[in-house]
This record gives structure tokens, sequence and C-alpha cells, in this order.
């Protein structure tokens, strides 16, 4: 009995002892006041302005044959077990579209097919309605938002 309230009694004193340190901390800090000079290597400006660029960077990839990418949309406009059906569709596309990008994947047990390369989430939904019109499919056609594939503008190639 007699060593459970010594124990009590140090673990009482213990706190107090870390209460009055922490006081003693917060007293200090704000009776301190004064003025901070930093002091540092210009050379770190320099560095943050290069990530900077290398982040803004991060957005857009410049490939090979000229293509960029970019953040942009396109459209899911199938997700089918039926391959026949998602040829047919393709082909269609193709001829109705000759100009824009198609995307087939197969991902187990559907086969969807992607389409086009959209920078504005507007051009996409009129290329959508276009669809829809044709009622050449039956279902819904999703806009989803996606790294995308841009053709640099001439203006830009003949710059370089």
């Amino acid at each position: 009995m007699v060593q459970i309230n010594k124990m009590k009694g140090i673990g009482f004193l213990f706190a107090v002892f870390c209460f009055s340190k922490l006081n003693a901390q917060k007293i200090n800090d704000t009776i301190i006041s004064g003025t901070t000079t930093v002091i540092k290597d210009p050379r770190i400006d320099i560095l943050g302005k290069k990530m900077a660029e290398y982040n803004s960077s991060l957005g857009t990839v410049t490939y090979a044959n000229g293509l960029i990418s970019a953040k942009g949309y396109r459209l899911m406009v199938i997700s089918t077990n039926d391959r026949p059906y998602a040829m047919r569709i393709r082909a269609q596309l193709y001829q109705m579209f000759p100009d824009q990008k198609q995307y087939m994947s197969f991902q187990m047990p559907n086969i969807k097919i992607k389409f086009g390369n959209f920078l504005d989430k507007a051009d996409a939904e009129k290329v959508r309605k276009q669809i829809l019109g044709t009622k050449l499919v039956t279902s819904n056609i999703y806009i989803l938002p996606e790294t995308i594939e841009v053709k640099p503008a001439k203006e830009e190639k003949e710059k370089d």
C-alpha cells in the first residue's frame, strides 16, 4: 500500500514538473520579441525557379513524333463483350470522323472504345451529341477526363 502511494506521489510530482516546464516555455516565447534576419544563398532562388519550370512542364510532354500530351477529354463510346458489334461501331466512327483518333482496349470481358482528343469539355459534348443524334450507339456516351494527344499548331512548328 505504501509503495503504491509513493508511485502515485512520484507520478504527480512528475506531471507537475512537466506542466511547469511547458508553462515556462510559453511565457518565455511570448516575452521574447524582435526581428529575424534570414541569410540565404542566392542559388536557392535559381533552384526554386527551375523547380517551378519543371513542375509546370509536367502537364505537357512532347513525343518524338511531334505530338504533345495535355489534360483533356475523351468520349467512352462503348463497353461491350460483343466483338463484332464493337468493330462495326469502330468502323462507322472512322467513316463519320476520319480526323479523330480512336482508342480500343480490352479489359476482361469487355472491349472499350474511347474516342477523340478534346481540349475543351464543350467540344467533347458537341461531338457526343452528334454521335447520339445518328443513333449509332444506343447506350450512354460518357465524357472522361484523360491525358490526350495534341498536335502542335502550325505557327509553333514554323518557329522551330
